[in-house]
């Protein structure tokens, strides 16, 4: 007798297979795939939320302790501040200002470096970064020569900024999707309270005797040392690192992308003259030291409101229609600086243009996050954009600075940044024609 065994009919072969499948299905639950993970945004809660806020602590030690530095005591033209007077009184306006440059430079390109170690190992890249920030700071107050405030404020302090910036701004865009402009908006906002408070600060501490430079500074780090350790704790990643190169050169090959830097590097070319020379334009019309001393304050008070309320309406009609609307308001406005004659008009026009301004500093952001189709790459775009846009940071101060020192005024670098500005406004709008949804699409 044969003792081979038959072969089993094909029914019974597929169902046994069925069974197995059946059977594996029930020992364990389905797993969803990484991407759908990815795509599956919290949109709120107490975790989402808590990385949004973090954010902005981060943001208002370093970003907002850049604009009252840089724009507090580096401003010298007709209005001599703290550097112009005191430990560099014998080194050129142009010279000084190059700190400032240097560090707003730093700033956005340590996000080259900052949003890819984000992506690569998670939320934990921020405290190496955070603790050189406060050692910048402290080191800073012991500088009395211009290569010390150079190094420490100029290159550590942006380097540092930036590589803590860039993982807060990222983590904030993993838990957002449909309100990542009012999320990013809230986190952007924080550096706009720092403007705010850093300079009155800093002007009440320096120029009281009792406490001096050093001192002034010491207590400012030991701030935001206070404030950074929650804001570091509350900054969580959503996602699991991805394992990627470390750049994503293939960014660069998407037009959409590409057309963004562009209108983003114009605006920055020209939106920052009003910070940095709104002061002694004010001293120039007849307004008093004390009161011009307060200007960058009014520009960051309502720049708060413009980090965030367009967030908000640019999440439900569109965030490059956002970025375009203030960037065409904000240009206007520099342009129509050159007619501002009185006290009045000058403390309006800084609530007005610190309200539109604002709105480009986050929408820029926020478009920069939705771009990248893997929520875990969201670092490494902003990353690499952050650090294209650095070069306009650096070079516009001292291009201006030129400008105003060839024309002994004002009125040819305010046509000159209201112009770049309102470039980058019709460059957004190319942006829109590049997307799916085109010119007039909600985008």
């Amino acid at each position: 007798m044969d003792s081979t065994k038959m072969p089993e009919p094909e029914g019974d072969v597929k169902k046994q297979a069925l069974d197995s499948d059946i059977e594996a299905s029930l020992e364990k639950p389905l797993e969803k795939t990484s991407t759908q993970n990815a795509m599956e945004f919290p949109e709120g809660g107490l975790r989402a939320w808590s990385v949004a806020i973090g954010a902005g602590g981060v943001l208002f030690s370093t970003f907002g302790y850049a604009n009252a530095l840089t724009y507090k005591l580096i401003e010298t033209s007709v209005y001599q501040e703290y550097y112009a007077t005191h430990q560099l009184s014998h080194e050129s306006p142009s010279a000084i200002s190059w700190i400032g440059s240097l560090q707003i430079f730093f700033l956005f390109g340590g996000n080259c470096f900052g949003g890819p170690l984000f992506d690569r190992f998670g939320a934990k890249v921020i405290w190496p970064s955070a603790m050189a920030y406060v050692l910048s700071v402290m080191m800073t107050s012991l500088c009395k020569k211009y290569y010390q405030f150079m190094l420490a404020q100029g290159v550590l302090g942006g380097i540092s900024m930036g590589l803590t910036m860039a993982p807060a701004m990222a983590a904030t865009g993993q838990y957002f999707n449909k309100k990542r402009g009012a999320a990013i908006g809230i986190a952007v906002a924080g550096s706009s309270l720092g403007g705010v408070i850093f300079p009155i600060a800093l002007s009440k501490l320096v120029h009281n005797q009792s406490i001096g430079f050093g001192w002034s500074i010491r207590i400012l780090g030991f701030m935001m040392f206070a404030l950074l350790g929650p804001a570091c704790i509350a900054i969580r990643a959503r996602l699991p690192p991805r394992t990627a190169s470390f750049f994503l050169p293939s960014a660069f090959k998407e037009i959409t992308y590409i057309s963004l830097l562009v209108a983003s590097f114009l605006m920055i070319m020209g939106v920052f003259m009003p910070f940095f020379y709104l002061p002694s334009f004010a001293v120039s019309k007849g307004m008093s030291t004390q009161l011009a001393s307060y200007i960058v304050s009014i520009l960051n008070g309502a720049s708060f409101f413009g980090r965030v309320i367009p967030g908000v309406l640019g999440d439900k009609l569109g965030r490059l229609n956002a970025l375009a609307a203030a960037a065409f308001a904000s240009g206007i406005l520099i342009l129509c600086m050159q007619a501002i004659s009185s006290n009045a008009g000058i403390i309006v026009f800084s609530a007005l243009y610190g309200f539109c301004s604002g709105a480009i500093v986050s929408g820029f952001s926020t478009c920069l996050a939705q771009i990248p189709k893997d929520p875990r790459n969201i670092g490494t775009y902003m990353g690499m954009g952050m650090a294209v846009i650095s070069v306009a940071a650096l070079i516009s101060p001292p291009i201006d600075g030129a400008i105003a020192k060839q024309y002994g005024g004002y009125n040819q670098v305010a046509i000159f940044s209201g112009v770049l500005v309102l470039a980058g406004a019709v460059a957004t709008l190319w942006v829109k024609s590049t997307t799916e949804r085109g010119i007039l699409g909600k985008v």
